[in-house]
């Protein structure tokens, strides 16, 4: 088998302050980095693209040392070790949380002396500009003329054209910084007094935030990992959370399925609010709310975007950067994503649900937010038959898909139960009627005797793993007669052991209904219901095993890209805000049937 070319997608760790995110691969190389925020434009694109790109490394020289990653306990900073028979090293990275958008790496020879090299190479503006590189007192800075960036190390540089680099050896115990400074204007010298004081502060913040959670007694690191996924992806300033750190990772290999993942998808909304609720992250259930009421508010409570930026920006025009190679060539290389303008039915279910949920702790919406939500309603009683894109954003035709028609029953279930119990004015009698009759339709034009299962769309004879949301959203009884057969139909065409397609994209007509090309890789996401969905049905012992199995998928450092490949690699973006979301769903879920609550029966 051909070695890639390209660092895989697993080998890599994430820092972050929610504002923008950095990828660091196991080798110490910086290969992905967005500044001033996570859909700016690259400064570091190596993963990209290995020529053009840009890469910030702080390595050991000696190519033998074993290299792992691991994250401090219950924090994002990031511990890379290199490792021999008589030496060790580590490079610590993390991000301040004060909004500088600064990266520290720290190098330092544990055991024996160890030689570093230290290589900083940026591209501005998705490497489409090489930087001018001139020496300053400390450091060297990058400029293109709009943009400038400083680089302070306590290592003399050589510096050349667009490049620093040094070549320098720490001694048992002695250890080095470097010290990222994106910025427009120049910074003051940062020094070990400021290194250590950051540090600590990091440190401190990420403890403090964990420490307020709500974890799992079974498999808490893994959820609390996911956790701090979840909030490293989070706007601070906004409320927002992205999808993914990365655009352009393919979920095929060498196709074009290459897709930018760095906005804030309105399907996350409610399996976030759940997630977050369930660790008593209230705060940011909070912020995320209001962050899609405020999207609701300039809709005028009719309709909505299934994405925004992560400031709330609704225009995401897709762009192919035709000047990157791609990760492992995998073409076109693109920013924005068209998707924004596409019709999916689904999502005023999934906010709708969200209103729900956070309702719990939250409190009921205000009068305001009820009026725009109850507009909303109207627009989608006259809507909900129409065929559209569906939750997977399909690229061809518009069809009548089995996930928009139950999302659409979620959002009047979940309007009709919010009357009830919070005495919300509205025509209940009107969304009542409406929910039964898209009830009524699912269970006769979506319910296929042949194959025994509720299908993708209306009139095809293929499933799709979207129908495991079915007793995950309370349409259906888990134990029911149509359910069962369902969840051996999905068993037989779409599940591998523990791994779960999202549809079968082999099976006749299956490439016209989504519009691409190749076979893509098990999505994860569908995995994690697909547990829960089983341990509903009550196989509890059976769903314990699958989650596991599940969990050895993740990488060294318990993250996610959005597939995973046949040989277990991970593909897509990275990491991925929903697989984790889903994770800690599954998670929270099984452990209440392990303990014996009778209440996980028919939970939401």
């Amino acid at each position: 088998m051909n070695k890639p070319s390209s660092t895989p997608i697993e080998d890599h760790a994430v820092i972050g302050d929610m504002q923008t995110a950095a990828l660091v691969a196991l080798d110490g190389t910086i290969d992905f980095f967005c500044y001033p925020n996570f859909d700016s434009p690259t400064v570091f694109a190596e993963l990209l693209d290995r020529e053009k790109g840009g890469r910030f490394r702080l390595s050991v020289t000696d190519g033998h040392l074993r290299s792992r990653q691991l994250y401090l306990p219950d924090t994002n900073v990031l511990i890379t070790r290199f490792q021999g028979d008589s030496s060790v090293a580590e490079v610590s990275d993390f991000m301040p949380l004060d909004g500088s958008g600064r990266i520290i790496r720290r190098a330092k020879a544990i055991q024996g002396d160890i030689d570093f090299c230290l290589i900083c190479e940026p591209r501005f503006d998705y490497a489409r500009n090489v930087p001018a590189a001139e020496p300053i007192e400390g450091g060297v800075v990058f400029s293109d003329g709009e943009r400038s960036l400083y680089l302070y190390a306590e290592t003399p540089l050589e510096v050349g054209e667009g490049r620093a680099h040094a070549d320098f050896r720490l001694k048992e115990g002695e250890h080095a910084f470097v010290v990222l400074c994106p910025g427009r204007k120049e910074v003051p010298k940062v020094g070990h007094e400021y290194v250590s004081a950051s540090f600590k502060a990091t440190v401190d913040f990420w403890h403090d935030w964990v420490a307020k959670g709500r974890y799992p007694t079974r498999w808490r690191e893994i959820v609390v990992r996911s956790s701090l996924v979840l909030k490293l992806l989070s706007s601070r300033q906004y409320g927002s959370i992205a999808a993914a750190a990365t655009f352009g990772l393919p979920e095929v290999v060498g196709h074009s399925r290459n897709w930018d993942y760095r906005y804030c998808w309105v399907r996350d909304a409610a399996f976030s609010i759940y997630a977050f609720s369930r660790l008593d992250c209230f705060e940011e259930a909070h912020a995320f709310t209001t962050f899609l009421l405020d999207r609701a508010e300039e809709c005028g409570g009719c309709e909505m975007q299934i994405m925004y930026a992560m400031d709330g920006r609704a225009h995401l025009p897709e762009v192919e950067l035709t000047h990157l190679s791609g990760w492992e060539n995998s073409r076109p290389v693109r920013i924005g994503n068209a998707a924004y303008s596409q019709l999916q039915l689904d999502i005023y279910g999934e906010l709708m649900d969200t209103i729900y949920v956070a309702a719990k702790s939250l409190g009921q919406p205000s009068k305001k937010v009820w009026r725009r939500l109850t507009v909303m309603l109207e627009w989608l009683q006259r809507n909900w038959g129409q065929p559209d894109e569906g939750i997977w954003e399909v690229r061809g035709p518009r069809r009548e898909f089995l996930s928009s028609r139950l999302m659409c029953w979620v959002a009047f279930d979940r309007a009709v139960r919010m009357t009830h119990k919070h005495s919300l004015p509205g025509p209940v009698e009107e969304w009542r009627q409406t929910r039964d009759e898209i009830h009524a339709s699912i269970m006769e034009d979506f319910w296929d005797e042949e194959i025994g299962a509720f299908v993708q769309y209306k009139g095809s004879q293929t499933v799709d793993a979207s129908v495991l949301l079915m007793p995950l959203m309370r349409f259906i009884n888990p134990r029911d007669r149509l359910w069962l057969r369902t969840m051996r139909a999905v068993e037989q065409r779409l599940v591998k052991d523990c791994l779960v397609l999202r549809y079968d994209d082999e099976a006749e007509g299956a490439e016209d209904v989504d519009g691409l090309s190749g076979r893509e890789g098990a999505f994860t996401t569908c995995a994690f219901w697909y547990v829960e969905a089983l341990a509903r049905t009550g196989d509890v012992p059976r769903a314990r095993l699958l989650f596991e199995k599940l969990l050895s998928y993740a990488n060294t450092v318990g993250l996610y890209a959005e597939e995973l490949s046949p040989s277990g690699a991970h593909l897509g973006n990275f990491p991925q805000a929903l697989t984790h979301l889903s994770l800690i769903s599954a998670a929270h879920w099984l452990e209440r049937a392990l303990d014996g609550d009778e209440g996980t029966r028919f939970a939401a």
